[in-house]
């Protein structure tokens, strides 16, 4: 037989598959991990054990419990949450823990300070992207002033995915798609790392060689090896953001093809024929030279349907709860009886772009109960992706075919409230695995075994989910909007007293 080995690590899991060259799954292995937040607004991962930490074991899992042979294993290729910051020294050991995405929001006043210093107008145009929690730039520049001593003894600034390479090849690069998150320090135009804007940030050689994630960065090492069970010598590719890797997972290859990952974080990936630049959305480059994408995120969107089940559903057996809230849910009509909910729990990213951003539940009353309760927080995740979609519409780009992945679609109630709500029909491919699958099939393609066209052979379409209008539903989209600008100057006071 012959293998690629994709392997994704998520905010909260870490997944790996083993694929064949027609795209059959042969093994699938699995590992959880926590997110940290030390302090209101900041998000973390270990990187030793949460990154480097879970690979080992997904990747030994997948070679021991399945008895293969690690010599039919002819590529590898990972991804994993971004965009994120870690210092490390000259030996490529982490100096500080892993600083998360959007979700993170500790450099608020960096943000605030670049902006004003450089304009946003020729950030936008420079580096296509406003700057926002999701920058890293402005995150390192928190590190210099906050952490001198970490500061210090830094010798690189990696990711998630880039320490994930050092790790298993040794090198120290990182893909377009992913510095185009390092803003103000990538340039889209020359697509390359620049200190022009911001020359007290960092020195431009503490940060990854740039690479595209069709290419293959290097080989597994010995010591590498030795940890994981792969062949030293095994090629292993740039990787990239686990989003991207998703996309690439259900055929989102072609100009207007949409991909909405439900996880964590809802996660909405676009490719354009050219470059969007506005503010409330995201720009970079894609995963293959000439391409374009544009992209939007909501902060927290599975991550509430756990924390539902965590503290509203502790009475329920924890293998089931996810099913039976759906269906206390499905008893409560559209619009969850008049009940609103904000599911900025950590602050939101697109298109608000508001670390201050709060979640809540508006229009309780006696009558209300847990299922109208988890329905309108459904119900306000999908109103939160309409206001994204809304915002692609507005700028000229209605996609043409909406594919959905992730673990959330899963959940049907879920799924039928984002196209009722967005107005928009949703494809749902064969295999919802996610990044993994779609890391597995750039390795595939990185070493020739497959063409991007192949993909639709890999994963078909196997649903379709169909928009139904609703009057509730545009009724409650206004009212969602207006409550968030009625109240986002109270949320922010709240937050001066935590």
């Amino acid at each position: 037989m012959s293998y690629t080995l994709g392997i994704d690590i998520g905010t909260y899991e870490t997944k790996g598959v083993l694929v064949d060259e027609t795209g059959r799954v042969h093994a699938q292995a699995s590992r959880g991990h926590k997110m940290l937040v030390p302090e209101p607004g900041w998000a973390e991962h270990r990187p030793e054990e949460d990154w480097w930490g879970d690979f080992v074991f997904v990747c030994q899992a997948l070679i021991k419990e399945n008895s293969i042979d690690a010599a039919d294993i002819k590529a590898v290729a990972c991804s994993a949450i971004g965009p994120c910051m870690l210092a490390v020294d000259g030996q490529g050991n982490p100096l500080m823990n892993g600083v998360l995405y959007g979700v993170d929001g500790r450099a608020e006043s960096e943000v605030l300070e670049l902006t004003e210093r450089i304009g946003e107008s020729t950030i936008i145009d420079r580096c296509g992207n406003a700057l926002t929690s999701q920058s890293v730039g402005p995150k390192i520049l928190w590190l210099k002033r906050h952490r001198p001593e970490i500061f210090d003894k830094t010798e690189y600034i990696l990711t998630s995915t880039s320490f994930l390479l050092q790790r298993l090849t040794g090198e120290v690069v990182i893909d377009h798609y992913t510095a185009a998150n390092f803003a103000p320090l990538y340039d889209i135009h020359t697509q390359g790392w620049v200190n022009d804007l911001a020359d007290d940030i960092i020195p431009l050689d503490k940060l990854p060689r740039l690479m595209w994630s069709s290419e293959v960065a290097g080989e597994v090492s010995s010591a590498a090896a030795s940890a994981t069970g792969l062949v030293k010598g095994t090629p292993v590719t740039t990787g990239t953001i686990d989003a991207a890797a998703e996309a690439m997972s259900v055929g989102m290859d072609g100009p207007g093809d949409m991909m909405m990952m439900y996880g964590s974080t809802i996660f909405i990936i676009l490719r354009t024929l050219s470059r969007v630049s506005d503010p409330r959305l995201w720009y970079a480059p894609w995963l293959f030279e000439g391409e374009h994408a544009s992209m939007a995120g909501l902060a927290t969107s599975g991550t509430l349907t756990h924390w539902f089940r965590d503290q509203l559903a502790r009475d329920l057996n924890p293998e089931n709860a996810f099913a039976d809230l759906a269906k206390e849910a499905t008893a409560s009509p559209p619009g969850a009886n008049g009940l609103l909910m904000l599911p900025y729990f950590s602050g939101e990213r697109t298109p608000i772009h508001d670390v201050h951003a709060k979640g809540s539940f508006y229009g309780l009353n006696l009558t209300h109960t847990r299922g109208d309760m988890y329905r309108s927080l459904i119900e306000g995740i999908a109103h939160g992706t309409r206001h994204v979609t809304d915002t692609f519409s507005e700028v000229g780009q209605q996609p043409a075919r909406l594919l959905a992945v992730g673990g959330g679609t899963k959940n049907s109630l879920w799924l039928q409230a984002t196209s009722d709500i967005t107005g928009l029909d949703q494809v749902v491919a064969k295999h919802t695995i996610g990044a993994s699958y779609g890391n597995a099939f750039l390795a595939a393609l990185a070493i020739g075994q497959v063409e991007r066209a192949n993909i639709a052979d890999w994963n078909p379409p196997v649903d379709n989910i169909r928009a139904t209008s609703n009057p509730v539903y545009d009724q409650s989209h206004t009212l969602f909007r207006r409550l968030y600008d009625q109240t986002k100057d109270i949320a922010k006071e709240l937050g001066q007293n935590v």
